[in-house]
């Protein structure tokens, strides 16, 4: 897949939630890990009602979900510095119930009854409905009564939902700690003879094969649609409006095109097809800006610090910001990229890690949790697999590789700020990426 969007972001990952690193201890939480292929749809100059079904959704069928771009009321104070937590004394409240605190959560003095609520509220994605119009005074008694202005008073208090570690995420990290604990184990034992590494087992060797030649198809298409992208303007004149909307036009149907490739390369993962109408549609959804930033990456080209797409489309820092982006998306794009780079991944690999994304069951709205971890299974198979035979000296890769997706979650919370960022700009996002990013106009 060859496309950037205008959601791409680089490594913040290299502090997975700073301020919540702390919070969540990696519970032991029984994870497969997910897998979906996406296949070709109709080209970005299609009518929106094709986009739509090429998606696989009517605009009825798109639901909103709550997203870090919702604004946030006047008077929540201001975040805390990162750093130790000030020393307790003992009679602190909770800036939420007014029972005990326990510490620092997710940003806030809160207690453990606020902190595991919100939580749960986050990871699930929850809708609750206050029966008084959202207007509850919150206090020890009423936080078990009404959700929804528990939920409120948590957000006002200045809890961040950035700050809370998916089940996915903590999974990973266990994942890492375990591998690292290998690595170090196997350091300071007595050097003997290398065990033989197993090779690919057939079905995974010709999955690979399959995966890669179906990144490789959706990539010429896009390719041969190449033409009808509206050009980048010559002039450079910052004040010239129409400039800057040319500007503009020719990220979002790059973005376009990047979003069909990935719907296409999805559609024809083995057993995405299993999956319900409205499962599919939740992984979409919630993926493809992750999917978009692994392809940006790709196409990272350090010696001049561009992104190039479609072979001769390269852009820097400075074109995004043409474009109408903040440097507070485009710097993580790029570090993000460079991160990337540095682990010099294959066709292979990006392509397990792809589908491996796909299938995440923790994403919002799913229903068949169990479904999609055994969709995704095969694949973190055959990734371990695949980095053990050709890296067989790097005990940290694989590990490395799935911490990449976490920092994936932090990047998509950057792009949802981004894009309520443009729409205060009044920039129009086109019917299909304001469908797949959930932007009520």
């Amino acid at each position: 897949m060859s496309t950037l969007s205008t959601t791409d972001i680089t490594d913040v990952g290299h502090g997975d939630s700073l301020c919540c690193a702390s919070e969540e201890s990696p519970s032991a939480v029984t994870a497969k890990v997910k897998q979906e292929t996406l296949s070709q749809t109709e080209s970005y100059g299609t009518p929106h009602n094709d986009l739509s079904n090429t998606l696989l959704m009517e605009p009825g069928d798109i639901k909103m979900y709550p997203t870090e771009d919702t604004p946030v009321p006047e008077g929540q104070p201001v975040k805390r510095k990162k750093g130790p937590a000030p020393k307790m004394l003992g009679n602190e409240v909770c800036s939420v119930c007014g029972d005990k605190a326990s510490g620092f959560h997710y940003n806030v003095l809160s207690c453990e009854g606020c902190k595991g609520f919100f939580r749960r509220s986050v990871i699930k994605g929850a809708r609750y409905t206050c029966k008084n119009s959202g207007r509850c005074e919150m206090d020890m008694y009423m936080r078990r009564k009404c959700q929804q202005c528990r939920l409120r008073k948590c957000r006002e208090a200045g809890m961040l939902e950035q700050c809370v570690l998916s089940e996915e995420q903590i999974r990973l990290k266990k994942i890492k700690k375990q591998e690292e604990e290998t690595a170090r184990t196997s350091a300071v034992a007595t050097p003997g003879p290398a065990p033989e590494i197993p090779p690919l087992a057939p079905e995974q060797q010709e999955m690979i094969e399959k995966l890669v030649a179906l990144q490789k198809q959706c990539n010429k298409r896009s390719f041969l649609d190449r033409p009808k992208v509206t050009p980048w303007p010559q002039s450079q004149d910052p004040l010239n409006r129409e400039v800057r909307q040319q500007r503009f036009a020719h990220f979002t149907e790059l973005a376009i095109m990047s979003v069909q490739e990935i719907v296409d390369f999805a559609k024809q993962l083995p057993g995405f097809l299993e999956l319900t109408r409205e499962d599919q549609i939740a992984l979409l959804k919630t993926s493809t800006i992750e999917i978009m930033l692994l392809e940006t990456s790709r196409r990272y080209n350090p010696a001049i610090d561009s992104i190039t797409f479609l072979k001769d489309f390269s852009y820097n820092k400075e074109d995004f910001a043409k474009a109408g982006l903040q440097f507070e998306f485009i710097n993580p794009i790029f570090e993000f990229s460079k991160g990337m780079n540095d682990l010099h991944l294959d066709e292979a690999e990006y392509a397990l890690l792809i589908a491996i994304n796909i299938f995440s069951a923790d994403r919002p709205n799913v229903q068949d949790h169990e479904l999609v971890e055994r969709l995704q299974q095969p694949y973190v198979d055959a990734l371990h697999s695949y980095i053990r035979i050709k890296r067989p000296n790097d005990h940290l890769m694989f590990p490395r590789m799935l911490m990449k997706l976490v920092s994936l979650r932090t990047l998509s919370s950057v792009h949802s700020e981004q894009v309520f960022a443009l729409r205060l700009q009044d920039k129009k996002l086109p019917p299909l990426l304001s469908e797949i990013w959930d932007v009520h106009e």
